[in-house]
């Protein structure tokens, strides 16, 4: 179930190479999230190794790598959206244009805990490995909050160079 977003987000970009191709920024964020979500799928996500090991560093009470997911989650989808609302000319002021992608990265961070806990209902005592909760009573309200982390990262962090990427595919 972890890795299934990734399954989608390939069948995605594969219908929509052609018609609308992303930056090539975009593709190296897409295929590091899914890289993120695979190790997620792999080893569940309260059992990354790594993130094992960063626990007793850090001297943390439990495995984080389910935060770096859902930065990731909103890292990502953040450059998807500025990308899509700038090509498509959606909305035209910069400040509209943030609000609107944070707005959407929370969106879908708050949709993915919804479906987080629809899987606890149906699956019952065999969602704790899925929800990777590890005794963390905020882990819903963190993780939605990493997304939003992550949604404001990736803007502040990657505009420019998207910038110069988006002006390569105009001209």
């Amino acid at each position: 179930m972890e890795v299934l977003p990734a399954v989608i987000a390939v069948v995605v970009l594969a219908f929509t190479y052609r018609p609308f191709r992303l930056t090539p920024l975009l593709y190296l964020l897409i295929l590091l999230h899914c890289i993120i979500l695979m190790v997620g799928g792999h080893y569940t996500y309260a059992e990354v190794p790594l993130f094992d090991d960063l626990k007793e560093v850090f001297g943390f009470t439990r495995n984080n790598y389910d935060k770096l997911g859902h930065i990731a989650q909103g890292f990502v989808p953040a450059l998807v959206a500025r990308e899509i609302l700038i090509r498509k000319q959606v909305i035209n002021g910069a400040a509209w244009r943030t609000f609107f992608i944070v707005s959407v990265c929370l969106a879908i961070s708050a949709f993915y805990e919804i479906i987080e806990w629809w899987v606890a209902l149906a699956t019952g005592d065999n969602a704790e490995a899925f929800l990777a909760l590890q005794g963390y009573t905020w882990d819903t309200q963190s993780d939605m909050w990493f997304a939003v982390v992550g949604a404001v990262a990736g803007l502040l962090l990657l505009s420019r160079v998207h910038d110069r990427q988006l002006a390569d595919i105009e001209h």
